[in-house]
């Protein structure tokens, strides 16, 4: 798994940040990616990375201000160019299904592959056999939401000398083993798959929250997980304008790590009024809190490896 950020700014474009936007990269998992909001000018972003848009397969949308769905039309459309093909789901807000196919309608855009439309309810949005997600409402000027992406437990290893030793020969009996099927030799004798395999893997859990004032569910959705997303529009000097707006400030991000018992913490959202000199503050008074925070820049990549997150080097 790997994180990329397309945008972390917040509000509007600024010559370091973009608008909201980042992918979860599941290539090796599922051989697909997930996007996370879609601001203005994300297909651009997308153009310095080595995403490919028809590798898209869940676009999750957290709420409909303008910074966080303005690029939505321009990359649905560019897909098909791009010779997507596979059903794209889009999970959102109630209205964002009307606002694209108006938008689709008036510029007469044709869309070649098929969309389907998930309207956010609090609770499960997604289920299959890898991952669940979850969607809580959180504390905005409007209807907003935070999801929390689990993995469920990765099957435990084959011990392949303790299958000879129990006089499994190669070939598939050994497939099904690792899958946890028992199996039934040709002399009867019955191996069991939790005797020659390790006990299975956790996976990772990702919080990624919307924009959000200080509150109980972005607690909740982070709890235990690997990774929090976090929003932090403002700084700890300017709380009060924080909570009026419907934000968080850098501290608030981190208290919510923390209280969460979470592992990692990366920070975006970070609104135009922080010049490039402040962000080394911001990200103290972070620390000070919750040790494991990272305030992330556009193109960041973060890569999930044996239970620890590491940054990649640019």
């Amino acid at each position: 798994m790997q994180i990329q950020f397309l945008g972390t700014g917040a509000g509007m474009p600024s010559k370091l940040r973009n608008t909201s936007a980042l992918a979860l990269k599941l290539l090796e998992e599922r051989g697909t990616l997930w996007l996370f909001d879609c601001g203005e000018a994300t297909q651009h972003q997308i153009l310095h990375t080595s995403i490919r848009p028809r590798k898209i397969e869940k676009i999750f949308i957290t709420h409909l201000h303008g910074d966080h769905i303005f690029g939505l039309p321009g990359l649905l459309s560019s897909r098909s160019f791009l010779g997507g093909e596979d059903t794209l789901t889009i999970y959102g807000p109630k209205g964002l299904k009307e606002w694209l196919q108006f938008s689709f309608d008036v510029s007469n855009t044709h869309i070649t592959y098929p969309i389907e439309f998930v309207e956010i309810q609090e609770g499960v949005i997604f289920e299959d056999d890898q991952f669940i997600v979850f969607a809580l409402e959180l504390e905005h000027v409007i209807q907003c939401y935070g999801f929390r992406v689990e993995q469920k437990p990765l099957p435990g290893e084959l011990l392949i000398e303790k299958a000879r030793e129990l006089g499994v020969p190669k070939g598939p009996l050994l497939g099904k083993l690792k899958n946890g099927e028992d199996i039934t030799l040709e002399n009867g004798t019955v191996v069991l798959s939790n005797d020659v395999t390790s006990p299975p893997k956790k996976g990772f859990i990702v919080t990624v929250l919307g924009d959000t004032r200080f509150c109980e569910n972005a607690k909740l959705l982070s709890e235990n997980a690997d990774v929090v997303i976090h929003e932090a529009t403002f700084d700890h000097s300017t709380s009060s304008h924080a909570a009026n707006y419907g934000h968080s400030t850098n501290v608030e991000a981190a208290k919510i790590a923390k209280e969460a018992n979470a592992s990692n913490l990366l920070i975006n959202h970070i609104s135009a009024r922080f010049l490039p000199s402040d962000i080394h503050q911001l990200l103290v008074e972070a620390k000070e809190i919750f040790p494991n925070s990272y305030i992330v820049n556009d193109f960041d990549q973060f890569n999930w490896k044996g239970q620890q997150l590491l940054k990649e080097e640019s």
